[in-house]
């Protein structure tokens, strides 16, 4: 990915620069005539700070995709795009950030034009009251910045007219997590976590605070789960996945899954007493099969430990890890292998997913949402249904690649390929 290198320092300035002056509502227009009040956008136009929106490097701008930044207080923003105007029908596709899907290929006519609106939600490292997030470099002050600066980006897929940008006062669902969950930079990685916004209607954010490598002690220690909590409102909910790292402290003699549990409880604490709505969450299985064709459940001590947990907090349980299960038997033993990364020819990542896998994990947890009654269920998408044990058809599946590749695999869980 080609990113501008960014130290934790530059990512500290660049957020007091936009809490010292910031521009929260911008109006874009992309056409050849500009509308009345709004900012004509030329091709020649490549992301600046002092101009405080453009065109990313990479790819160049007129290439398909295109990437384009506007500089914006940390929060959530309601995008509101116009796409159409072409000779020919289109298709729209959008991702914001580091490529949470947004938009979903939607239908564009000939000569005609749609308006869609969706949420993106933009973070610093600031913690309100004093100090910051413990980022990783350079995965996540290079790799990853685009998570962490001033501005929010979107991929654009799509013939895009006009972009208007404003604050959005709506309810926020948090996700911390790990590889499986977090916002993966490039691909065929991917993530349920960066799906999951395509699942909901502009009336909820869904806010990424997952990583990767990292377990609920590395949530602690780098005060993920203290920005979260400083930000928290009361009728926010948090998602807390993790597992496939907690195991590895096992095998190091430093954590068990009565330390995992310990550790969960610290989180569901400090998420009820900013008045936030915890939901715990299995990790879903890695890809394993006996002689019969049933997943070998390698995370079955984590996945008790987390639904005990739950049941002892008296919070929202979602078994992912059981999910997880029938989704992969039903693609079977070879055909499973197209929900998971494959970063080089005959090169199966079976812990990490790609597009499509990850695609279909989020609509297992947007289902173990509802089945638990948890208040953000009420902002999904109307007429959204899912069974694990028939997921979508992979021929079916078109959500476009985003533009950039990586050979490196994601931090993590390295004793399980």
């Amino acid at each position: 990915m080609t990113v501008t290198l960014f130290s934790l320092a530059a990512l500290l300035a660049l957020a007091g620069h936009a809490a010292a002056a910031p521009r929260d509502a911008w109006r874009f227009d992309f056409s050849a005539v500009a509308a009345a009040g709004a900012i004509a956008v030329r091709s020649d136009m490549p992301y600046s700070a002092a101009r405080g929106f453009g065109f990313e490097p990479s790819p160049a701008p007129g290439a398909k995709p295109f990437l384009f930044s506007a500089d914006v207080p940390e929060g959530n923003h309601a995008v509101t795009i116009t796409f159409g105007g072409t000779r020919e029908p289109a298709s729209a596709t959008v991702k914001a950030e580091l490529r949470r899907l947004m938009l979903e290929r939607v239908p564009v006519a000939a000569g005609a034009t749609v308006t869609r609106t969706f949420i993106v939600n933009t973070r610093t490292p600031r913690i309100a009251g004093g100090g910051a997030v413990d980022l990783k470099a350079p995965r996540e002050t290079v790799q990853e910045a685009w998570n962490w600066d001033g501005r929010l980006t979107l991929e654009l897929h799509g013939p895009v007219r006009t972009i208007e940008i404003r604050p959005a006062r709506v309810p926020t669902l948090f996700l911390l997590g790990d590889s499986t969950v977090c916002d993966q930079p490039q691909e065929p990685y991917a993530s349920w976590g960066q799906m999951l916004p395509r699942f909901f209607r502009p009336t909820i954010a869904v806010a990424n605070h997952g990583e990767s490598g990292e377990t609920y002690r590395d949530s602690l220690a780098r005060r993920r789960l203290d920005k979260i909590a400083s930000l928290l409102r009361p009728g926010d909910t948090v998602l807390l996945q993790f597992g496939h790292n907690d195991q590895k402290q096992l095998k190091q003699g430093n954590g068990s899954p009565a330390t995992y549990k310990a550790e969960l409880r610290a989180h569901v604490e400090a998420i009820r007493a900013r008045g936030g709505e915890a939901v715990v969450l299995s990790p879903m299985e890695r890809r394993a099969f006996d002689a019969d064709g049933k997943v070998i459940g390698s995370l079955s001590d984590y996945a008790a430990a987390a639904r005990e947990a739950a049941h002892e907090l008296h919070v929202p349980f979602i078994d992912l890890n059981a999910a997880s299960k029938p989704m992969y038997e039903a693609l079977g033993v070879e055909g499973s292998k197209a929900a998971f990364a494959q970063p080089a020819p005959g090169k199966v990542d079976n812990t990490h997913h790609n597009n499509y896998g990850a695609y279909q994990l989020a609509k297992a947890v947007v289902a173990g949402l509802r089945a638990a009654g948890v208040s953000a269920a009420a902002h999904v998408v109307d007429g959204f249904a899912f069974d694990p044990a028939r997921p979508d058809s992979v021929a079916a599946f078109a959500v476009p690649a985003s533009p950039n590749h990586t050979n490196e695999r994601p931090l993590g869980d390295e004793a399980h390929p």
